[in-house]
């Protein structure tokens, strides 16, 4: 736990971001300056051998896992105004890595709430050639630096239609408000006025296995911190879904977002953070795509091949003569 260490020019540098900023933006910006403490490990400055030299590789796994843990919180503590909580951590100390991130952020370092976050790192870890994970594997081929690297992945993580997922749900129960509102909004849903967001994955045409994991950990926090008033709505759109041919036929199942937004939320996260959890728990997963792309002897840039197919043999027309 040594590397949640972050520097203090790093730490007045997301103090300058505005109050209101969405804290995705400070953890991506703050790890993509993290290359500039570490020049010793920056391809462009000391060869494209410097990762030949596993431990100094490895040095920066452990940075970049911690890193990124103190970087979440610190944004987090900002974006609420609250001050950043420094965990001294001693080499006997008891507490986990999402003890201390709960810590971290002045949150109740309870148990089984840390055990619910480490259950959700690790589904969230990995999961095949996703839009992330490839952009860091195509970054990483340009012999980039690690840290500008996973900044890459992060920002592919951003978007709505990746790792802005269970943020999209949350909004979207928060939108239909009352388990009376649901008909309407499934029929909304049928004639593609709105989206039914947490159902339906790219890999899985079945009820997504995370899903049934996330959910019954669910139930887990809401016995400690309360339940989640959402979750019933969640719990009769599920049932509606998964009782109507229109959904069925199109194996569109609940996936792993549907119940993890409302888990973060009865931990009393906004909203707009949902996102760096996952960002938290996929650097893992990026990382060991990047340890395996440099120990593969075929690693070489990638370049996607595009082939053109818009109009042949067309005159030149100066622009002058142009309508």
């Amino acid at each position: 736990m040594k590397h949640t260490f972050l520097h203090e020019n790093l730490k007045s540098m997301m103090r300058n971001f505005r109050y209101d900023a969405h804290p995705m933006g400070m953890v991506i910006s703050t790890i993509g300056a993290m290359s500039t403490f570490h020049p010793e490990a920056n391809p462009a400055i000391k060869g494209q051998s410097v990762y030949n030299d596993k431990k100094l590789r490895n040095e920066q796994i452990h940075r970049l896992i911690g890193g990124m843990m103190t970087s979440a919180a610190y944004a987090y503590c900002h974006r609420i105004g609250r001050p950043f909580s420094e965990v001294k951590v001693a080499g006997t100390d008891p507490l986990s890595y999402t003890q201390c991130f709960l810590k971290m952020m002045g949150k109740n370092p309870h148990p089984k709430l840390a055990r619910a976050l480490d259950v959700l790192f690790i589904l969230h870890a990995d999961h095949e050639q996703n839009c992330s994970a490839s952009g860091m594997r195509h970054l990483t081929s340009s012999g980039v630096d690690v840290y500008t690297s996973v900044g890459g992945a992060a920002s592919a993580l951003y978007g709505p239609r990746h790792g802005g997922a269970n943020e999209a749900v949350l909004k979207m129960l928060e939108q239909i408000g009352d388990k009376k509102n649901i008909p309407a909004f499934i029929q909304a849903v049928k004639e593609k006025k709105v989206r039914l967001m947490g159902f339906g994955h790219r890999v899985y045409k079945n009820y997504d296995p995370r899903a049934r994991i996330v959910r019954k950990l669910a139930d887990d926090v809401f016995l400690i911190l309360g339940k989640e008033p959402l979750i019933e709505i969640a719990e009769e759109l599920e049932k509606i879904a998964l009782s109507d041919k229109f959904f069925v036929n199109r194996k569109l199942y609940p996936n792993v977002d549907f119940y993890s937004g409302l888990i973060y939320k009865a931990m009393g996260f906004p909203t707009d953070f949902f996102t760096v959890f996952f960002t938290i728990a996929r650097t893992a997963g990026w990382l060991s795509h990047w340890n395996e792309f440099l120990d593969d002897p075929e690693n070489v840039i990638v370049r996607p091949r595009q082939v053109y197919l818009g109009r042949s043999n067309v005159d030149y027309t100066p622009i002058a003569s142009r309508n």
